[in-house]
């Protein structure tokens, strides 16, 4: 009988010890899973933010291609109205220049805010 209790004893001391092991395992993978948790909510974080700094840069490209577009349009109108002075002298390259100005600033804003729309319904018929 004493050789059978030692054998009992034994296996009990085995299941308890089992049982703290897979204890202490369980306790270790959710320590690792919060830490890894913890990183990827970190990782969203600093995506979320790069994604906010670029689209400020890319709001602030906007800003200047409208004025790069504004630019090159005015001068458009400025060559075409030195050309048409010839037929037509009342024409001031100049006036026409000063007026065409706020008109094609106003068309190219207007036609980016219109494409930004157009982006951004595509964007959430898109998403799931």
């Amino acid at each position: 009988m004493p050789p059978m209790n030692t054998c009992a004893a034994m296996s009990r001391r085995q299941d308890d010890l089992s049982g703290r092991v897979a204890r202490n395992s369980q306790l270790l993978r959710t320590r690792v899973d919060l830490a890894l948790k913890r990183q990827n909510q970190l990782v969203l974080v600093q995506m979320n933010q790069r994604a906010r700094m670029q689209l400020r840069l890319q709001e602030t490209v906007e800003g200047l291609s409208v004025v790069a577009i504004t630019y090159y349009g005015s001068q458009l109108v400025h060559y075409l109205t030195e050309g048409v002075r010839k037929f037509w002298p009342v024409i001031s390259p100049g006036l026409a220049t000063a007026f065409s100005i706020p008109v094609i600033a106003v068309a190219v804003a207007l036609s980016l805010c219109q494409m930004r729309r157009r982006l951004a319904a595509t964007m959430t018929e898109d998403m799931p």
